[in-house]
């Protein structure tokens, strides 16, 4: 997964007219593309291209490497697209945290085991994961109810869900990363997010901390909240 910033510098690297028109020309060659072949497609020179193609290289939207030379001479530099993936979208949006939330469901249901289940299982599985993984980072020792919800914050805003500290023990989560799915439905995607949210908190480790269902705010349909007599 790229960062936003990645992104956001991918995409604003394509906010130039021949710069754009050099990168949809690469992408469409199907093969490596040289600085002179990348001009030509615009109508500029071979330098003014040298300028644009470093730009996306930076951005991360085109890999640049030295083509064996065939003949005497030095080999020519080409370029081609990045293999990165870049999407923006405001608020943040991750459909593909669901997507393989189901794929793993499809692919792991036991004989009989209902899809709903299956899905809530790996949910759950999946939120374990993205906490272990914060903990590994960040090795905090034994967590409190405060710098619990602190590393389970760092979590979610990876994932989108915008989290506010409306208390100590309280992380309001302001946006829903899986709309419009939601809307679709609700008691299923909600019941995933619940449980990832819970394996969250079950990989970071965090004692007296629970999802819970809240009524709709124009946020996420679920809250960390924490018990405030283990609060650090």
């Amino acid at each position: 997964m790229t960062s936003d910033l990645a992104t956001i510098r991918a995409v604003a690297a394509l906010d130039e007219d021949l710069r754009r028109g050099m990168y949809l020309f690469i992408r469409g060659a199907s093969r490596p593309v040289t600085r002179e072949e990348a001009a030509a497609a615009v109508g500029i020179s071979r330098k003014l291209a040298a300028f644009h193609l470093d730009k996306l290289v930076a951005a991360g939207l085109l890999h640049a490497r030295y083509e064996t030379a065939g003949k005497v001479g030095r080999a020519p530099k080409v370029y081609e697209p990045a293999a990165t993936d870049f999407a923006i979208t405001i608020p943040p949006r991750q459909p593909d945290v669901l997507a393989a939330i189901l794929v793993d469901a499809v692919a792991s249901a036991a004989p009989g085991e209902p899809a709903r289940d299956a899905a809530l299982r790996e949910a759950g599985a999946h939120g374990v994961a993205a906490g272990a993984a914060e903990r590994s980072r960040s090795r905090p020792g034994r967590l409190g109810t405060e710098r619990g919800l602190t590393l389970a914050g760092t979590v979610l805003t990876r994932h989108g869900f915008e989290p506010s500290r409306e208390t100590p023990v309280c992380l309001r989560l302001r946006n829903c990363p899986f709309q419009p799915l939601t809307t679709r439905a609700p008691d299923l995607v909600c019941g995933m997010t619940e449980r990832f949210l819970s394996g969250v908190v079950e990989g970071l480790e965090v004692p007296g901390v629970a999802a819970a269902r809240v009524a709709p705010h124009g946020g996420c349909c679920v809250e960390l909240r924490g018990d405030a007599a283990s609060a650090e």
